[in-house]
């Protein structure tokens, strides 16, 4: 199956990318979608511009547009436009979403956006416990940096990085101030800096940790690096 996957460099869509390699899909490009305001429905704020670096690490051809508009239905054609705009010479039959299927809201619109031009979409990991999805992303090595949040009880994770160590905390916190253990619902947002896929480590020299309020904030990097893992080379 030709595919696009909806990226915006947080652990969910970084292991849809895994999924569909280890499903034989092909994997034709890749779609970021950064806002320029904090309250848009269907896409993450923090630290999307990373995708550029990320995608061309990754050697998959990017698209890498803003969005405006805080609408479920015009975010959606974004995405859209994307894929219409490219189904002659990189045609998909279907863009793949991270996660478990709970981000109702974004799934719907995008699958309504795309119906028109007999394009599917859906989220990698349907209908599967995400505590039993983020246990395999931790297993397997996936370094999961908290970019954004906005829930009560994620104030002192922001920023930080969930571990296998951690991870029972995290789990107990959702439990106690009521987010989703994945964030699927916009709870939090998040960005992989490490995973088997990825050829080199995004590595993360100097950030910036704003918040809003105490239960909403983001972060924003100033400087990081690209670090070669077989060789253990740096480079800028």
């Amino acid at each position: 199956m030709d595919t696009a996957i909806l990226f915006s460099g947080g652990k969910d869509s970084a292991f849809a990318i895994e999924h569909a390699r280890e499903k034989g899909w092909n994997v034709k490009y890749l779609i970021s979608v950064k806002p320029t305001r904090k309250d848009c429905f269907l896409f993450h704020y923090a630290t999307v511009e990373q995708t550029k670096d990320i995608a061309k690490m990754l050697d998959i051809p990017h698209f890498y547009v803003k969005c405006r508009v805080a609408d479920p239905v015009k975010e959606a054609n974004i995405v859209k436009e994307v894929v219409q705009s490219n189904q002659k010479k990189l045609k998909i039959g279907a863009v793949v979403l991270g996660g478990t299927g709970l981000q109702e809201t974004q799934l719907k619109s995008i699958q309504n956006a795309l119906r028109p031009l007999n394009v599917d979409a859906f989220a990698s990991h349907a209908g599967e416990d995400h505590d039993i999805v983020m246990e395999e992303m931790l297993k397997k090595g996936y370094e999961i940096m908290i970019t954004q949040i906005a829930s009560d009880g994620l104030k002192d994770w922001l920023g930080k990085k969930i571990t296998k160590e951690n991870f029972p905390q995290l789990k107990k916190d959702s439990v106690k101030y009521g987010f989703h253990i994945g964030f699927e619902g916009g709870y939090a947002d998040t960005l992989v800096t490490d995973c088997p896929i990825f050829p080199k480590k995004f590595v993360v020299e100097d950030m910036s940790v704003i918040f809003e309020d105490d239960y909403c904030g983001h972060v924003v990097i100033n400087r990081y690096r690209m670090e070669d893992k077989a060789k253990k080379e740096i480079k800028q």
